[in-house]
């Protein structure tokens, strides 16, 4: 008990590195890094940014180097349930006693150094030195924001991932797809490998202008096709009359199959592995199957583009009045456009709030952007929403709308 309330008094002080908020330049991880004798340069990199599907790309290639007898570090954000999640080795996560060892010795570095550091920044580079002495042979880093100034982009990598790019994050990184691909396309520098899979020519164009080492997995694999089996929740995919069960579902899933094929492909890992790996993928909070008897999907559709992949899923197999949607999206999300495309699939949608988050609305000033408030209601208390949801017992509920309300779902009813 007494290392619990220990961790989270230390959370709580690495939480409120925030407060120096989001800060553009890499001046910061590099002198703390500097001072951990540059751990980063420890280990082979694979980078991974883009607008949705970091983690699923991650996680695959994660899998499947593990099964191959690697040593593999992964970094990937947001947390769901637990800090401890981000960093993660051999698909364990860091312990407790280890958050507090790694932070301790940052902490030492950026107070000695008059350093002030972002929350992102000391995780970072806790990530770095910790993997460091674990000895990864790999080391996939999911970037955080962007990529040109994330406090993960000072490695070289063996390979650089750009899953796809959509208008997220404009404040910071720009207000068009060539500008936030730019911002993207910062991860690669020297880079002797680089995968996308994106058909917009903005992206291509911002990738062209850093290398010409890239290959766009859509046009490499356009003769491949993929089917969603919605009795086993996976995805099936047909690549040269091979077939892979990639225990991720859904249509954007295969673009990220994709992703992660060609990533270990690249690395030479043999085809069997690959096959059997990429059965035992878990990635939380991604289409996941929550409950299947009344069967709740958990989606992290947190911006308009996630939302229309999620819309496309559920179209497929569910009418609009077998559907009930529970939904809280933050403030600084486009909440009339996904409220809009979610009323396509649906017309009971229950409203709730994140609570404890600056960044959240209220129920009922969500429900005030709503325009069509004949298929909507509202609930301030997530769990009473979650059960207001399963009360009108349709065929199918999905909570969606951001991480932070599956989290508050996941802890209330999880115990």
């Amino acid at each position: 008990m007494e290392v619990k309330m220990n961790i989270d008094a230390l959370l709580e002080e690495l939480y409120s590195y925030s407060m120096f908020s989001i800060r553009l330049g890499l001046d910061n991880i590099k002198e703390i890094c500097k001072h951990l004798e540059n751990p980063q340069n420890s280990y082979k990199v694979i980078h991974i940014t883009g607008t949705n599907g970091k983690g699923s790309v991650s996680t695959t290639v994660e899998r499947v180097l593990i099964d191959a007898g690697y040593k593999v570090g992964k970094y990937t954000s947001p947390h769901i349930l637990e800090f401890n999640e981000r960093i993660a080795f051999n698909d364990k996560y860091i312990s407790n006693e280890d958050v507090a060892k790694y932070y301790e010795r940052v902490k030492k570095i950026i107070e000695e150094h008059k350093i002030q550091a972002t929350f992102f920044e000391v995780t970072t580079a806790m990530m770095f030195d910790y993997f460091k002495d674990m000895k990864a042979e790999y080391v996939i880093l999911e970037a955080g924001m962007g990529g040109r100034y994330d406090a993960t982009n000072i490695c070289d990598n063996i390979v650089s991932v750009i899953t796809n790019v959509s208008l997220d994050h404009t404040d910071y990184l720009g207000d068009t797809i060539y500008k936030i691909a730019t911002e993207k396309a910062g991860i690669i520098k020297n880079c002797p490998y680089t995968i996308f899979a994106d058909n917009n020519p903005d992206v291509k164009k911002a990738i062209e202008e850093v290398t010409d080492k890239y290959i766009n997995v859509l046009d490499k694999y356009k003769s491949s096709t993929y089917k969603l089996d919605f009795n086993t929740f996976t995805t099936n995919i047909n690549i040269d009359g091979n077939i892979y069960e990639y225990s991720l579902f859904g249509d954007y899933q295969y673009k990220n199959f994709l992703c992660a094929y060609e990533v270990v492909k690249y690395l030479g890992i043999d085809e069997n592995i690959i096959r059997e790996a990429i059965k035992k993928v878990v990635w939380q909070c991604r289409f996941e199957v929550f409950s299947k008897n009344p069967l709740v999907i958990f989606d992290g559709a947190h911006n308009p583009a996630g939302v229309e992949e999620l819309i496309k899923i559920v179209k497929q197999h569910f009418s609009k009045d077998e559907v009930t949607i529970l939904v809280s999206i933050l403030k600084d999300k486009d909440r009339i456009s996904m409220f809009r495309k979610l009323n396509e699939i649906s017309s009971n949608i229950v409203l709730t709030s994140i609570p404890d988050n600056p960044r959240a609305s209220t129920a009922k000033e969500l429900y005030d952007h709503v325009e069509n408030k004949k298929d909507f209601e509202y609930e301030e208390d997530p769990i009473k929403a979650y059960n207001l949801a399963l009360s009108k017992k349709k065929k199918l509920t999905v909570c969606c709308g951001s991480f932070y309300i599956l989290i508050k779902l996941k802890e209330g009813l999880n115990g």
